[in-house]
């Protein structure tokens, strides 16, 4: 995975750290990738993800709700392709930056793990942001639903939104649009 990271311009040997006081065995559970969306930037739990890959050609599905913008062949295996921008709600164009790029993250589905890529932005750096530095997602003012907001990350005095994936990538949700009938090898 650090290749991949890396050539998206993450180094994954350099994780910067919101309080560099906290050190310990618990920060691997803490770490977070950091991205753009639109205007906004987000984050993400590092241990979810399972690579970076360029954004591609995605091979468009009819029928399906906006925020699905189709499915890839990762390595033999049909993986959907959500755009998170069109999930969340939020203002954002994948297709007009050459930094955008496709997430593929570990969903657990029916006790079976299946991949799920999401389309973002730009991806910015790891950080790891300790339980201290996290607050709750105000109940107001939030441009996305809330069951989406895991909380919000402070790094450098400012606000990450952290996402909850569980709620953003629910299948259950997302195969109401037949996103499950997406997910054979192919």
């Amino acid at each position: 995975m650090g290749e991949l990271i890396a050539e998206h311009g993450v180094s994954s040997d350099v994780v910067m750290s919101a309080d560099d006081n906290t050190m310990g065995a618990n920060l691997d559970l803490n770490k977070y990738l950091t991205f753009h969306v639109g205007e906004s930037i987000f984050g993400m739990d590092l241990l979810r993800i399972k690579e970076i890959i360029e954004y591609a050609s995605v091979c468009d599905i009819p029928m399906v709700p906006p925020h699905i913008r189709g499915v890839i062949n990762l390595r033999g295996n049909v993986v959907p392709v959500i755009d998170l921008a069109r999930r969340i709600g939020v203002e954002g164009d994948a297709n007009a930056s050459n930094r955008s790029c496709i997430i593929i993250i570990d969903v657990m589905v029916q006790d079976e793990s299946m991949d799920i890529g999401v389309v973002v932005d730009a991806v910015n750096k790891v950080y790891e942001i300790g339980e201290d530095d996290v607050e709750h997602a105000p109940a107001f003012g939030a441009n996305i639903r809330t069951e989406f907001i895991k909380g919000m990350g402070r790094i450098d005095r400012k606000f990450v939104v952290l996402l909850e994936l569980a709620k953003v990538l629910d299948v259950d949700e997302l195969s109401i649009s037949g996103i499950a009938a997406t997910t054979e090898p192919v």
